[in-house]
């Protein structure tokens, strides 16, 4: 199985380290699934880990280390150039809509502008992709 998991997704996992978006970065890096990123995903986890009130709670070495796991890790994937049949509310999420249906992959993500596509993509939050990985 493979999953597209939105930088909130990736990031709070560092924060909360108990919540299900931690448990999830577990599970992938347990081999559970394969995660696909490309490198705009990659460049919005790093901005979003770098905002003060972010790297307040993340070093920037844990930051940096990271981005560099998931970076070698995850399977890169080129940013998707069309855009999403559904876009969403917030533009900046659409190249996530977009590599998620290139990928024919499920997106995880905790964005309530996202989530709110989900009756027609394959879009599920932290918890109900977890569930259906610890299943």
């Amino acid at each position: 199985m493979r999953a597209v998991l939105d930088a909130n997704v990736l990031v709070s996992s560092l924060l909360s380290r108990t919540g299900a978006p931690a448990r999830l970065v577990e599970l992938w890096l347990a081999g559970e699934f394969e995660l696909v990123v490309c490198e705009t995903l990659l460049e919005e986890v790093e901005r979003t880990l770098a905002h003060s009130k972010i790297a307040a709670r993340v070093s920037a070495d844990d930051a940096l280390e990271f981005v560099r796991v998931v970076r070698e890790l995850a399977e890169l994937v080129p940013d998707p150039t069309d855009p999403p049949q559904f876009p969403s509310a917030d533009p900046g999420d659409d190249y996530l809509l977009a590599l998620a249906a290139r990928e024919r992959t499920p997106l995880v993500s905790g964005d309530a502008h996202v989530l709110a596509l989900a009756d027609r993509l394959p879009i599920l939050s932290p918890r109900e992709f977890l569930d259906g990985v610890s299943a």
